[in-house]
């Protein structure tokens, strides 16, 4: 099953990708739903805690994920820069590990954004230290891990995409959250205690982050971006040329050898 992570699959055309972006929409916009996924992004927010105190030299003592949506991740020692990077990312944690499912999906691995969720999970699972936490972090690598065992190619892809939009737009909507109560927010309060920067200041700069990473995320999702990505396995020299059909014109990709995948077709107006 390992062998999987390495696929290459062709991304989706423009219009699904906005299809599978407007359902991750509502299951964050939708409150009912949201009281259920909020968790999922809970997770994310401090798997970043984990990862960036981690490397930053910071020893990490537990992580909890709570009932009413929040979490916590203690370490130590909680000072100095490490603590305060630590601190920092976790608002931007989901946003930035949507950015890179999102790169990852334009270069066609779509397989390895699930495998990086499955080893998130592995990594947080072995920190929580409450049932909650627990059983939040097995549901969704159980959940993932049928995906990856049993899904087909389509389904993978359609996944993988799904998680990348839910990334992206759940730090936008927690980010947007939290600009409105910056005094009870906790992260805020460890950055103005370092800096002496305003706590309503961090909130910003998170919400001002959260924007752009969905801006730039779905961006790469619809290949709006970049005029074209391409997806190749074994690709070694590639042509473009312009093709001019009736009322546009079209950027293709191909590959000299005739192996591999397609590239992504890129129709314009003329």
């Amino acid at each position: 099953m390992l062998s999987m992570a390495g696929e290459i699959q062709q991304p989706l055309p423009a219009p699904e990708v906005v299809l599978i972006g407007l359902l991750a929409a509502v299951v964050v916009i939708v409150r009912t739903l949201w009281q259920i996924t909020t968790h999922a992004e809970t997770v994310v927010h401090e798997s970043a805690h984990l990862v960036a105190g981690t490397l930053t030299g910071r020893k990490i003592l537990s992580v909890k994920i709570n009932t009413d949506g929040g979490g916590a991740t203690k370490m130590v020692p909680p000072s100095g820069f490490g603590y305060g990077v630590a601190a920092f990312v976790g608002y931007i944690g989901s946003s930035t590990a949507g950015l890179i499912a999102a790169e990852l999906i334009s270069i066609g691995r779509m397989v390895a954004v699930l495998y990086l969720g499955l080893v998130l999970f592995a990594i947080v699972l072995l920190s929580v230290r409450n049932i909650f936490g627990a059983i939040v972090i097995l549901t969704c690598g159980t959940l993932l891990y049928l995906v990856v065992r049993d899904g087909t190619a389509g389904v993978d892809t359609a996944v993988a995409y799904g998680v990348t939009w839910f990334l992206l737009i759940s730090g936008t909507r927690v980010a947007l959250g939290i600009i409105r109560t910056p005094k009870d927010i906790q992260d805020a309060g460890v950055l103005a205690g370092m800096t002496f920067i305003f706590r309503w200041v961090w909130c910003c700069l998170w919400l001002i982050g959260t924007i752009a990473a969905l801006a730039i995320g779905g961006a790469i999702l619809t290949h709006a971006l970049c005029g074209i990505r391409i997806g190749f396995h074994g690709f070694q020299d590639v042509s473009v040329a312009a093709g001019h059909l009736p009322g546009r014109n079209a950027v293709t990709t191909a590959n000299r050898r005739g192996r591999g995948k397609p590239g992504i077709v890129c129709p314009f107006p003329s």
